[in-house]
């Protein structure tokens, strides 16, 4: 890193420069964070205790998938809430590459555990004779190896990307998080064939993804047409939540990595939607419409009920 940047740190300028919206904006995101990492983690406890649950395949990724929202929220939302106290917001050299290793680590996995999950419910009704022996716990643990092995070797690129940019100053990060576009409007070379490279390997990885999940799910929407009425409503209950979840996580990631650097204006508020407000939707999405969810949920509170009047 030495060798590469004389740039200690970098200044972010964030959000906003005026006090009295940094002090809404503080209440706003302390809010969002607290229900998010709430909301999911009662998500996987609740699966994780409700061994129905935790047995189906679906439930299996949505526990994994509601850790990972957790975790990508933790990643950006408390520095970004503790920088509205301060006038001057920083960060290390080493603090800014790790933020960019997490936060591409944990999107990445999710990328792919989204993807288990659509090749779930596929199996699930085009197939559904086979489904058990398709969708065994064999299977589901081999694609959750593959999905953290596939975010790791995401993130360890987009590094290397990084560290052979030489920073030597200014050093104002026009955003309120470390991430690619930003850092290469800093970097002190030609960057076109960087940004080549952070489309192939983001920008065009979510627009391959995300093409081939709508036409999964356009397959799976015909053939719901020689399913019982009954059969029909619950698999589309199942899948609209899904749908929904895939929506409001691929179009933020392809409107920041899939365009030219110079188009930067929509990267700050899309970037705030996939990491901030997508992570907080995922719970509610899959609360609100799930009816066995809201059951194990009611199920493991009376539990607790019961325990708590116990002591």
């Amino acid at each position: 890193m030495q060798n590469q940047s004389v740039v200690s740190e970098f200044i972010l300028l964030g959000l906003s420069q005026n006090p009295t919206v940094e002090k809404t904006l503080f209440v706003v995101f302390l809010v969002i964070y607290l229900a998010t990492v709430g909301g999911n983690m009662m998500i996987v406890v609740t699966i994780v205790y409700s061994p129905a649950l935790l047995s189906s395949p679906m439930y299996f990724f949505l526990v994994f998938l509601s850790l990972l929202d957790a975790c990508t929220s933790s990643v950006v939302t408390p520095k970004t809430t503790m920088d509205f106290f301060y006038e001057r917001k920083t960060i290390s050299f080493e603090c800014c590459m790790t933020q960019l290793f997490a936060l591409h680590f944990f999107t990445g996995v999710e990328v792919i555990i989204l993807t288990a999950m659509a090749y779930d419910r596929y199996v699930a009704i085009c197939k559904p004779l086979r489904y058990p022996s398709i969708m065994n716990r064999r299977l589901c643990g081999t694609l959750v190896g593959v999905a953290w092995a596939g975010g790791f070797l995401h993130s360890v690129i987009q590094i290397i990307f990084t560290l052979e940019l030489p920073f030597c100053g200014p050093n104002f990060i026009d955003h309120f998080i470390c991430d690619l576009f930003p850092l290469l409007k800093l970097a002190c070379t030609d960057t076109h064939i960087f940004v080549l490279l952070v489309f192939a390997n983001s920008g065009s990885i979510c627009i391959i993804i995300f093409s081939l999940l709508l036409v999964s799910y356009g397959v799976i929407l015909f053939s719901l047409r020689a399913h019982s009425s009954e059969g029909r409503c619950k698999a589309l209950s199942t899948c609209g939540s899904h749908i929904t979840v895939v929506v409001l996580f691929f179009v933020p990631c392809i409107l920041i990595y899939a365009q030219p650097v110079s188009a930067f204006s929509f990267e700050k508020n899309a970037l705030i939607f996939t990491t901030i407000l997508t992570p907080l939707f995922n719970p509610i999405v899959y609360t609100f419409r799930n009816k066995e969810m809201k059951n194990a949920i009611r199920k493991m509170w009376k539990r607790f009920i019961v325990v708590s009047d116990q002591y």
